[in-house]
């Protein structure tokens, strides 16, 4: 239950009066005598109640509730009023204000307004936060694409991290997506309005780490002219991506371990440190551990990255995903160059899904863009490792069921008559893929 309270009267025995019945009842309770006072403290989700007096020099309680209704018009305002503010009070109260109390009024009377007016604002503020979430989600599938259930999990672990301040390990083979994982970890969370700055540590010559993290002064060495800011001062108060973490050289492993732990960084040729605000996540293929062991990477630093690990499925595993991925990628790619992208035949499907993909997600990219380009086969003649024919069909199947589903937007009469499929088996092929009509009634 809420239980903030905002008191703002210019008479001081009024605020000291109502600042200690509330107390005593267990509210949080702020005090001002000014209006604009208690405005800088009053935030677009503000969780509480506004109390305030109409007569007040400055901004009057009818101004303020007209700047709080503009900033959030679910704000409740409970104006207090002298016997001759009566009438203006009710026109407040059409205008939105919650309740208004005549003075002089009772503790049992303000309490039990405030209470039904917290009540109130807990249900605002809960809906909201629900709504937020279903936009979040909205977005994030609309980012991260797939409907296997391995996408489902990383994009439910992917909205749980990004609210929290740790650390991220992502796991993955090259090409799954590593990259835009990290970038909706920041994407979507406190930090969306801070700076983003990847780096890949692998493309970084060791002789010029340590300036390009921590930037240098001027002189600092050969060829340093003027000062020069370090990706990670950049990233204060954001998010630094370290791709191929493991490619990071000792020396430099140790001077992060040092940044993490102090959340501070030194510029080379400088003497002072500089306080950071920082979120590191990073990427790696092998795990860092094996790393460790074999005398590559120091163990202390793998754990502080892997507060929590994010496992990246690699395409093969998400086999669901290749068409609608693949579809995706082919408009887009059409879109930016003027095209139409032609829909697949049976056999490139079938080719599609029966590809191992050792680029994943990145190799699937080019091959849409040049499947639009008219550049021939969407990818090289290959066997898929490991999967026998029964699971090859039952992969191209569940496609071609989902792939109908959505064309006809889950009317199965048009299904049927797609698939030339009686109504039985067409129900015992989505029981057994796990499709639910339900899902493609509204999908795009």
């Amino acid at each position: 239950m809420l239980n903030s309270v905002m008191v703002i009267d210019d008479e001081a025995s009024i605020r000291t009066a109502v600042e200690q019945w509330l107390s005593l009842s267990g509210f949080e309770v702020q005090v001002f005598a000014r209006a604009d006072e208690g405005m800088a403290h009053i935030g677009q989700d503000y969780p509480g109640v506004i109390i305030s007096d109409v007569r007040m020099p400055g901004i009057d309680g009818l101004q303020l509730l007209e700047r709080l209704q503009a900033n959030d018009p679910d704000l409740p305002v409970i104006l207090l009023t002298g016997h001759g503010d009566v009438p203006m009070a009710v026109e407040a109260m059409r205008s939105g204000a919650y309740d208004f109390l005549e003075k002089p009024f009772t503790p049992q009377h303000l309490l039990g307004s405030l209470r039904r007016a917290l009540e109130k604002r807990q249900l605002v503020l809960e809906n909201r936060r629900l709504h937020q979430q279903a936009d979040l989600r909205t977005r994030l599938e609309a980012t991260l694409l797939g409907v296997s259930p391995g996408m489902q999990q990383l994009r439910r672990q992917v909205l749980d991290l990004a609210a929290l301040p740790v650390n991220v390990l992502i796991r993955g083979e090259t090409g799954s997506g590593k990259e835009q994982v990290a970038r909706c970890l920041h994407d979507f969370g406190p930090r969306a309005s801070k700076p983003f700055v990847a780096l890949n540590c692998a493309a970084i010559p060791e002789a010029l780490f340590e300036a390009e993290l921590f930037g240098h002064e001027s002189g600092a060495f050969t060829g340093a002219q003027g000062k020069r800011i370090g990706r990670l001062e950049y990233a204060d108060g954001g998010t630094v991506f370290l791709d191929e973490i493991e490619s990071m050289p000792l020396a430099q492993q140790a001077k992060l371990l040092r940044v993490i732990q102090d959340q501070k960084i030194e510029r080379l040729g400088a003497n002072q440190s500089i306080g950071v605000d920082l979120r590191i996540i990073a990427a790696t293929k092998p795990d860092l551990f094996d790393e460790a062991r074999a005398g590559r990477f120091r163990e202390d630093l793998a754990y502080r990255l892997n507060v929590a690990e994010l496992r990246l499925p690699p395409l093969r595993e998400r086999r669901e995903d290749i068409v609608l991925l693949f579809e995706h990628f082919a408009q887009a790619a059409a879109s930016r160059i003027g095209r139409t992208a032609l829909p697949q035949s049976g056999q490139q499907l079938a080719q599609l899904l029966t590809h191992d993909w050792p680029g994943n997600v990145r190799e699937l990219a080019n091959a849409a863009e040049r499947h639009v380009l008219g550049l021939g086969s969407p990818m090289p003649e290959q066997a898929s490792v490991g999967q026998s024919l029964a699971e090859r069909v039952e992969a191209f199947e569940a496609q071609c069921l989902r792939a109908s589903l959505r064309q006809h937007a889950g009317e199965i009469k048009a299904v049927m008559q797609d698939l030339q499929m009686p109504r039985r088996t067409l129900n015992e092929k989505m029981q057994r893929h796990g499709l639910v009509r339900d899902e493609f009634v509204n999908a795009p």
